[in-house]
């Protein structure tokens, strides 16, 4: 009975008994069918406990399918004098996971913590995270029960019981592919990690063990003007309300702009800066539309396309009503009293700026342009280029701050250089996308992957088995696809030619899909296409085409797991896929577009190559495939060549200094330079020696007149 002696005393292991036949049927399977054939049972877990005395406590775990629950069990983790209760709580929680994970081939993808256990064990979410790549969080549950009888009142919930409910509670927060659904709250305002419930980090000390200690006092310094102290943190160092920042994207889920929100919100909660981002309802038919603007700037659009009056007339009524429904009624980010500082974010919502204007003259407005705008086509008059160009800088001009990515002839040459800053972008290194995972994860993700292919009737990736290239970016056309498939077909060819005892690699394209990109269904096909021609028939079986589902994890096992990453794209702006390979020791062939030659040293950490030059892709991937001392060198050299610029704390950085520096009525005027170097020279907080920085120099940002 809850609340008797008996019950809060006893504990008793799981029972459930793995299935045998099952386990057989693994043991005789080869090493490489175990390795992602062999499939993994997702399954989630719930966590309490409750204290027994000072340096003992009971800890209860329940085990979830998803379904229903199947297995619990009650432990006691008591410490000795000189040890710490909640490092002991850790360990057997690591043990434990990983020992019935092995027992039951499966693979947790979830976890809830009571409050209780949270506080006992302070960051035991984090660990799990960090440790064995569960998703962990933070669950009020009740610990006390109405009693049978009247007279009983209430009695104590026991740990298994507590266990259950928060094992139940947190099945409540994961989709049908067993990944956290997005949390889109009251106006459309994001919330990343469940509104805060998934706690991927134990505190500020993670995000600082990642960065230099420049970036990090910079940090600290704007965040804590914009939460209003003056000097210090105390309550009498309080010199004026906090600050208030909005951003504005089109999507929540898939793409560079979401993942960066993500973690820039996340990472900005545990700093306690009020920082919002909010998304317009999704509009299919405005999507196709910005999808087709973004095209025709980048100049690799239908030369047919066109931008006319009634598809302006859609974006700029999707935008008005989605800012009078959600973001001008009072209370809203656009209200008064609203968001002191906001960012445009997304080049599909510049008709918000106006609007802004309008009902709040006062705040302060950012616009950020982060893709390629080509300036040798928007000054021809009634080029496509052109039309589409008029239409957003008659938005941007109003806005007090233009951020680019520091890419060359990226602005065009009516935005004033004085309110031009550059900032390029970024990825995280906490989340999904790039931790590091242990092989056991690594093999429930190729599962996956093996189990999408087999649906479609693609290629099998061969890995462990076969080594693999990959280039994973999203099914653009300006990614340069058929350039890396020509590419690996010259590679091949060569492989067979000068080293026939070496079995070629494969070749994995895959990425993310993003809502506001309806391209990419349209260019996987034309790539399925190309692979079909007589030309590629030799290869055809090798390569591996996949869309791949919104699952950081999923790419980042892909990325650790690939021998060499190719990016062969025709335009860019400021590929984070390359910083993100180079942190995992990835050398990197890549064209000399955007913003990747600032991110590869040539020779170094990859190698740089003109776009379209098959030829020289294909050769410096034969020398890296098959020269191990070339591999191994460039591969040491690309961990610690990846600045801080290109991860969150440091983006965090230059957006703090620009919402610090608007939010005191300065003007600010950036003449093109690095809003990174503008935040850490007005913070005192020069770079150290030998910290990696981007290169500064040869960036002509505007081109020649």
């Amino acid at each position: 009975m809850p609340g008797s002696e008996t019950s809060q005393a006893q504990t008793y292991p799981f029972d459930t008994v793995p299935f045998q036949e099952r386990r057989r049927s693994i043991s005789s399977a080869t090493q490489e069918a175990c390795w992602a054939g062999i499939p993994l049972v997702p399954l989630y877990i719930g966590a309490a406990a409750t204290e027994v005395d000072a340096k003992t406590v009971r800890i209860g775990i329940s085990i979830h399918d998803g379904v229903y629950s199947v297995d619990t069990c009650i432990s006691k983790v008591a410490a000795k004098d000189g040890e710490h209760l909640e490092d002991l709580i850790r360990k057997e929680a690591i043990k434990t996971i990983m020992l019935y994970s092995v027992q039951h081939n499966a693979k947790f993808v979830g976890a809830g913590v009571t409050l209780d256990l949270e506080r006992t064990c302070p960051g035991i979410c984090a660990c799990l995270w960090r440790e064995l790549d569960i998703v962990g969080m933070k669950l009020k549950v009740q610990t006390e029960a109405v009693g049978a009888f009247e007279d009983t009142g209430t009695v104590p919930v026991d740990v298994d019981e507590q266990a259950d409910s928060a094992a139940r509670k947190c099945v409540m927060y994961f989709g049908p592919n067993h990944i956290p659904a997005l949390a889109i709250a009251f106006r459309h305002r994001v919330g990343p990690d469940a509104q805060g419930a998934i706690r991927l980090v134990e505190g500020l000390g993670e995000y600082e063990a990642t960065v230099h200690k420049g970036t990090w006092n910079t940090v600290l310094k704007y965040a804590y003007e914009l939460r209003g102290y003056k000097a210090g943190r105390t309550e009498g160092d309080l010199q004026r309300p906090p600050t208030k920042i909005a951003f504005f994207s089109a999507t929540p889920q898939g793409g560079g702009v979401a993942l960066m929100r993500h973690a820039l919100v996340r990472f900005c909660t545990e700093l306690g800066v009020d920082l919002e981002w909010y998304i317009p309802k999704p509009n299919p038919k405005a999507f196709r539309i910005t999808k087709t603007n973004h095209n025709i700037l980048q100049g690799v659009a239908d030369p047919e396309a066109r931008f006319d009056e009634d598809k302006q007339n859609l974006l700029n009524e999707w935008i008005g009503t989605n800012a009078k429904r959600y973001w001008l009624t009072s209370g809203g980010p656009l209200a008064p009293g609203g968001a002191d500082v906001i960012i445009i974010d997304d080049p599909q919502m510049p008709a918000l700026i106006p609007i802004i204007k309008k009902v709040r003259p006062e705040a302060k407005i950012i616009y950020r342009s982060h893709i390629e705008v080509r300036s040798d086509l928007v000054d021809r008059p009634g080029s496509p280029q052109e039309q589409v160009w008029r239409w957003m800088w008659n938005y941007i001009k109003q806005a007090d701050v233009f951020i680019s990515h520091p890419v060359d002839k990226f602005v065009p040459h009516d935005v004033p250089l004085g309110m031009v800053g550059l900032m390029p972008a970024c990825t995280d290194w906490l989340d999904g996308l790039n931790k590091p995972l242990r092989e056991w994860d690594l093999r429930f993700y190729h599962h996956d992957l093996h189990n999408s292919c087999n649906e479609l009737g693609m290629n099998q990736l061969l890995y462990p088995a076969r080594e693999y290239i990959t280039q994973i970016a999203r099914f653009d056309p300006s990614k340069g696809i058929p350039d890396v498939i020509e590419s690996y077909r010259k590679l091949c060819a060569r492989v067979v030619k000068d080293t026939p005892e070496k079995l070629p690699p494969q070749l994995l394209l895959c990425g993310h899909g993003a809502i506001d990109d309806p391209d990419a269904s349209i260019v996987f096909a034309e790539t399925m296409e190309l692979l079909a021609q007589p030309r590629y028939s030799a290869i055809a079986k090798d390569v591996v085409v996949m869309r791949i589902g919104p699952s950081d994890q999923m790419l980042n096992a892909l990325m650790t797991t690939a021998k060499l990453v190719v990016q062969l794209s025709l335009r860019e702006g400021f590929e984070v896929k390359v910083s993100e390979a180079l942190h995992h020791g990835k050398p990197v062939v890549a064209t000399r577009a955007g913003g990747i030659p600032l991110q590869i040293q040539h020779g170094k950490s990859g190698f740089l190559v003109d776009v379209g030059d098959t030829d020289a892709v294909a050769n410096h991937l034969f020398d890296l495939y098959t020269d191990d001392d070339l591999y191994a060198k460039m591969s040491d050299y690309a961990k610690d060549s990846v600045s801080d610029e290109v991860g969150t704390v440091g983006n965090a950085a230059c957006w703090l200094y620009l919402a610090a520096k608007l939010a005191r009525g300065q003007v600010l005027k950036p003449n093109a330079r690095w809003i990174t170097d503008m935040a850490r020279e007005e913070a005192g907080q020069r770079h150290e020696l030998g910290e990696p920085i981007l290169p500064r120099g040869g960036i002509d940002i505007k081109g020649e007149k």
